[in-house]
């Protein structure tokens, strides 16, 4: 009998390692709340990112949070940071507080599995406001 390995994505993580990495450092109660989170604001942030970063991404997460990911069709204009916290906030039925909450302790843990490479070239990709939903700094130009 030959016992098949769960998914890893290219960087070695599992679905689960991921959703206990959430749960964690989001300091949710249950696994299930963190999975909730995940799937929420993948399949949203699916929506936001397009082209060849958006494949490479989806390449680098567990199999599982690619499915996510990658689901979603594309928008043809992508939300700011704000405006993506907010829209799903109102599509999951959260305040914008512990939306924005989920929202960056997920994009936290998908900013380790993309690299410093590949985050900054969707950051590049992406209106303004997301990089600090990734854990980065934004930092605008003065006029």
């Amino acid at each position: 009998m030959i016992t098949q390995q769960p998914y890893r994505a290219t960087t070695g993580t599992t679905f689960e390692q991921m959703l206990e990495q959430v749960r964690y450092e989001g300091a949710y109660a249950t696994r299930a709340q963190a999975e909730e989170a995940v799937r929420a604001v993948l399949a949203a942030f699916g929506c936001q990112l397009t082209g060849e970063e958006r494949v490479e991404l989806a390449a680098r997460l567990p199999h599982e949070a690619a499915v996510i990911f990658t689901s979603q069709i594309p928008a043809t204009e992508p939300l700011t940071g704000w405006a993506f916290v907010k829209d799903l906030a109102s599509r999951t039925g959260g305040s914008p507080a512990t939306t924005r909450w989920d929202t960056g302790t997920v994009l936290r843990i998908v900013a380790r599995l993309a690299g410093e490479d590949l985050l900054t070239r969707v950051l590049a990709q992406l209106p303004s406001g997301y990089a600090l939903l990734f854990g980065r700094a934004e930092l605008i130009q003065a006029a």
